[in-house]
C-alpha cells in the first residue's frame, strides 16, 4: 500500500527523519549522553497492574446497519463512522480524544519520556547529495526541524538553501513529498501535501530564480513526475471523486502531460480514461537518454501491464511489453536501441532482462543478471548496473557492468540495510547509505571506477552501539515454516521473562523489513527494553513465493508466524505475556488487530496504527480495491468472503473477552487507509472488553498515513504510546537496572 516512486525522482521521505508511508522504514535519530542506560523497574515478583484508573468511554450510538454477503447477514452497528464529514463523527473523536488525553495524562513520567526522546532526536543529520546541473543538492536538518530543507551548493561554494517546506505552514502540516529536475536542471517540479493527504500539488519552479512560473497543478495522486526535455512532465491523477475527497473510491488512473505555462485545463490525457486503459494504478517514466517513454498501469498493487514508446519514432505508438499481469516488470535504462527491464516474470525473485521493441515477448528477451535464492533490486549509476540482494532479511551489494559481467562487491560495515548507489551516468561518485537497528543511519562515497568506499557523513550520536547486542535467530512457524527474527537489546540482559518487549511486525505487500536505526527504538532499548523484528510471511524477505505464501486464503500464515515468534521470545525466556507489546502500521495494524482477537492472553499491550480492520469494507474507499491481491475481496466469492471474515479484527471482537490493553492510533486525514478503520475498532473494543485493561484510540490532527508528519508530532505520538505500553507493564517509575 505504498506507492513507489520512479527512478531519478528525488523524494525526501527517503530521508532519516521523514516518516515513510511504509510502517518501519523511517531512520529516527538520536543522542543522550548516559553512564548508565535508563531500564525499566519491572516488578519481579508480582504480576504488573495497569494503573488504577476509572475510565469512562464516550457513548458511541450502535445502529441496525446491516449488510448481506451471499447467504450471509452481517452486523455494522458503527457504520455512521464511516461519514468523516458528519458533525457527528468529529464530535466522537473530540470526545474519544478527550479520554484518551485524560488516560494519559495521569501517567507521571509521560513529560520525562518526552524529555529523554526530544534530546535523542535533537542532532544535525543529512541525506546523500545529488548533483542537477551545476549544483549539488542535499537535504539537512538541525535535528529538531519538523522537515528537512533541502539546500545546495556549486563546487567550493559554501550551501545555501533551495527550498525550506517549514516555511510551507506554521504548524508544519504541509510537506515536501517529492521532486523531480528537468534535463537541464532549468526547471523543478515538486510536490506538496496538505496534512498527510495524498492528494498532492505540484509547484513548478525557476531554479536559479526561485520563482514560481504558474498556477500549481492540483488533484494530483500517486504520482510521479517525469520530464520530457523542457517543455513539460508527465503526472497522474484520478478524477476529483465525488462525496468526500478522504474516502470516496478512486480508481481510474489517468496520466496526463503538463507543458510549462499552459492552463492545467490544457493537460493531455496520455492514457487511461477510456474502456481499455481504466487501471487504479498508472504512470510514466522515461529514460535517462529522454528516448524511451514507459507507461506502468496496474489493479493491483503487485503486477503491471508495461508500454513502452520510442520517443525517436514520432510515427510508432505504444508497443505492449507482454509479460503476464500478475509479474513486476519496469524499465531500468537503455543503451542504444537496447532496453534493460527488471522484472519477476518466470523469476519470481527477479532478474534483469534487455530486449528490444521489436523484440518484446518474453521468450526473445536475454537475460543480464540471472535469478539467484535472493531476492533482487536494482539501480544505475556512472555507466554501471548495481545489484542489492537481501540474504534472510540483510544486505549485499554488486556492482556490474551494463554486459552483466561482475566488478567487484561492494563492501559494507557489518550486517545491516543498505541503499542501492544511483545516480546519472556522467556522475563520477555515486552514493549509498547502511544503517542497522544498532548502528544510525551514515553516508558512504562511492568511485565506481575503483570500487573505492568512503564514509562521507557520519551522525555524531550519543548512543553507543557497543553496549547493545543484536542477533538473528530462526524459529519454527505453526506449519513448520523457519522464520528469521532480528533481537536487539542492551548487552547482558538476564533472560528471566522480565524484560518489557515490543514486538514488531508488518507481513505483507512484497514489502521486506529490514534492520534500521530509528530514535524511538534507541528510546525504548535505552529504558531497558528488548525489540524483536519477525520476517515474517507475506513480506519480500524472501521473494515472490514469501510474499504469495500470505496473501488471500494464504493470509492466517502471516498471523501465526507472528504468534510463533511470540511464544518463541516467551519460551526463551526473554519476557513474558505481562511484558509484551505488539505493534504495527498500515498491514502491520492488521496484523495487530488479527493476533490480538486471535490470541488475547498472548500479550499486555495492542498497539494497532493506521490499521485495515474491516476487512469486509476496505476496498470501499480511496484506492483500496487496489490491495485485493494480497486481501482478496468480500464481494468476489463466498469462499473468499469467509476467509475475510474469519481473521477481519473488527468482526472478531467478543463479548466477554479480556482483550490487552490497547492504544489505537490514526490520523484524521489518512485517505490511504481511511480513519473509519480504526473509529470503528475502537466503538467495537470498547463495547466488547470484559477486562479492566483500557482501550483507547488517539486520533492525531491534521496528519495522514504517515509520510510528512511532522517531528513535533511523531515525537508526541511515541511518547504516547511508550508511556501507555510501560504503564500498562505495571512500570509505576523509570530508574536505573543494571545488566550482568
Amino acid at each position: 500500500m505504498i506507492f513507489k516512486t520512479k527512478a531519478g525522482e528525488r523524494n525526501p521521505v527517503d530521508l532519516p527523519n521523514l516518516q515513510r508511508p511504509l510502517p518501519r522504514q523511517c531512520y529516527f535519530q538520536m543522542a543522550i549522553a548516559l553512564l548508565l542506560s535508563l531500564l525499566i523497574a519491572a516488578c519481579q515478583e508480582t504480576t504488573p497492574q495497569a494503573p488504577v484508573a476509572t475510565l469512562d468511554y464516550p457513548e458511541t450510538r450502535a445502529s441496525d446497519h446491516q449488510d448481506r454477503y451471499f447467504e450471509h447477514v452481517v452486523n455494522d452497528p458503527y457504520r455512521w463512522l464511516e461519514d468523516d464529514r458528519s458533525a457527528e463523527t468529529k464530535d466522537w473523536v473530540d470526545a474519544q480524544n478527550k479520554t484518551t488525553e485524560q488516560y494519559l495524562d495521569r501517567i507521571s513520567y509521560r513529560s520525562e519520556l518526552k524529555q529523554r526522546l526530544t534530546k535523542l532526536w535533537s542532532y544535525p543529520r543529512r541525506s546523500a547529495p545529488f548533483k542537477e546541473g551545476d549544483w549539488v543538492y542535499f537535504y539537512q536538518n538541525s535535528g529538531l526541524q519538523n522537515h528537512s530543507i533541502l539546500m545546495r551548493r556549486k563546487q567550493d561554494e559554501p550551501p545555501e538553501v533551495f527550498l525550506d517546506p517549514n516555511a510551507f505552514s506554521e504548524d508544519g502540516s504541509v510537506s515536501l513529498s517529492q521532486i523531480s529536475f528537468s534535463p537541464s536542471s532549468k526547471f523543478a517540479a515538486y510536490a506538496v501535501s496538505v496534512s498527510g493527504a495524498d492528494w498532492r500539488r505540484i509547484h513548478i519552479i525557476d531554479t536559479e530564480t526561485g520563482k514560481q512560473l504558474e498556477t500549481p497543478l492540483s488533484n494530483v495522486k500517486f504520482s510521479g513526475i517525469t520530464w520530457l526535455g523542457e517543455t513539460g512532465f508527465f503526472y497522474s491523477s484520478y478524477q476529483r471523486p465525488d462525496g468526500s475527497v478522504l474516502s470516496a473510491e478512486v480508481d481510474d488512473h489517468r496520466v496526463y502531460f503538463h507543458r510549462l505555462t499552459t492552463s492545467q485545463s490544457q493537460d493531455e490525457r496520455i492514457f487511461g480514461g477510456q474502456p481499455n486503459q481504466q487501471y487504479r494504478y498508472a504512470n510514466a517514466s522515461i529514460t535517462e537518454d529522454q528516448r524511451f517513454l514507459s507507461i506502468s498501469a496496474a489493479q493491483t498493487t503487485a503486477g503491471n501491464r508495461l508500454l513502452i514508446r520510442d520517443l525517436s519514432r514520432p510515427d510508432r505508438g505504444f508497443t505492449s511489453i507482454a509479460a503476464d499481469v500478475d509479474s513486476d516488470t519496469y524499465v531500468v535504462d537503455s543503451a542504444g536501441d537496447k532496453l534493460l527491464l527488471y522484472t519477476n516474470h518466470q523469476a519470481p525473485n527477479g532478474r534483469l532482462v534487455a530486449l528490444t521493441l521489436d523484440r518484446p515477448h518474453p521468450d526473445q528477451w536475454q537475460t543480464v543478471i540471472a535469478e539467484t535464492n535472493q531476492p533482487l533490486s536494482i539501480a544505475t549509476g556512472a555507466g554501471y548496473l548495481f545489484a542489492r540482494y537481501l540474504i534472510d532479511a540483510q544486505s549485499r551489494l554488486f556492482q556490474y557492468d551494463y554486459q552483466g559481467n561482475l566488478v567487484r562487491e561492494l563492501p559494507l560495515p557489518e550486517p545491516g540495510s543498505a541503499s542501492l548507489p544511483r545516480g546519472k551516468r556522467d556522475d563520477d561518485i555515486l552514493y549509498y547509505s547502511f544503517s542497522n537497528y544498532k548502528q544510525p543511519r551514515s553516508i558512504f562515497s562511492l568511485a565506481p571506477k575503483t570500487g573505492i568506499s568512503t564514509r562521507f557523513f557520519k551522525p555524531e550520536v550519543q548512543f553507543d552501539p557497543t553496549d547493545y547486542q543484536t542477533q538473528q535467530v530462526f524459529y519454527t512457524s505453526r506449519d513448520g515454516t523457519r522464520i528469521p527474527m532480528t533481537i536487539t537489546h542492551r548487552a547482558g540482559i538476564t533472560l528471566d521473562g522480565q524484560n518489557p518487549l515490543l514486538l514488531y511486525g508488518y507481513g505483507g505487500f512484497d514489502i521486506s523489513i529490514t534492520p534500521g536505526f530509528s530514535a524511538s527504538t534507541a528510546l525504548w532499548l535505552q529504558l531497558g527494553g528488548v525489540y524483536a523484528v519477525p520476517n515474517i510471511r507475506g513480506g519480500g524477505e524472501y521473494g515472490k513465493s514469501w510474499h504469495l505464501q500470505g496473501t488471500q486464503h494464504q493470509k492466517q500464515n502471516v498471523f501465526d508466524d507472528f504468534i510463533a515468534a511470540a511464544e518463541f521470545l516467551i519460551a526463551k525466556g526473554y519476557t513474558q505475556p505481562d511484558y509484551l507489546a505488539i505493534q504495527g502500521r498500515s498491514n502491520g495494524g492488521l496484523l495487530v488487530g488479527a493476533v490480538m482477537t486471535q490470541r488475547p492472553d498472548l500479550m499486555r499491550v495492542a498497539l494497532p496504527a493506521v490499521g485495515v480492520l474491516d476487512m469486509l469494507r476496505y476496498h470501499t474507499f480511496t484506492a483500496g480495491a487496489g490491495w485485493a491481491f494480497d486481501y482478496g475481496r468480500s464481494d468476489e466469492s463466498e469462499a473468499m468472503f469467509k476467509t475475510l471474515l474469519s481473521y477481519s479484527p473488527l468482526h472478531n471482537l467478543k463479548q466477554g473477552v479480556t482483550y490487552p490493553a490497547t492504544l489505537i492510533t490514526t490520523g484524521d486525514h489518512d485517505d490511504r487507509v481511511v480513519p473509519s478503520h480504526s473509529y470503528k475498532f475502537a466503538a467495537s473494543l470498547q463495547r466488547a472488553q470484559s477486562g479492566a485493561a483500557p482501550t483507547l484510540i488517539r486520533v492525531a490532527t491534521n496528519t495522514g498515513h504517515g509520510a510528512g508528519t511532522a517531528v513535533a508530532k511523531r515525537i508526541d505520538e511515541i511518547v504516547d504510546l511508550y508511556s501507555f505500553t510501560l504503564s500498562n507493564m505495571g512500570i509505576d517509575r523509570l530508574e536505573t537496572r543494571h545488566a550482568e
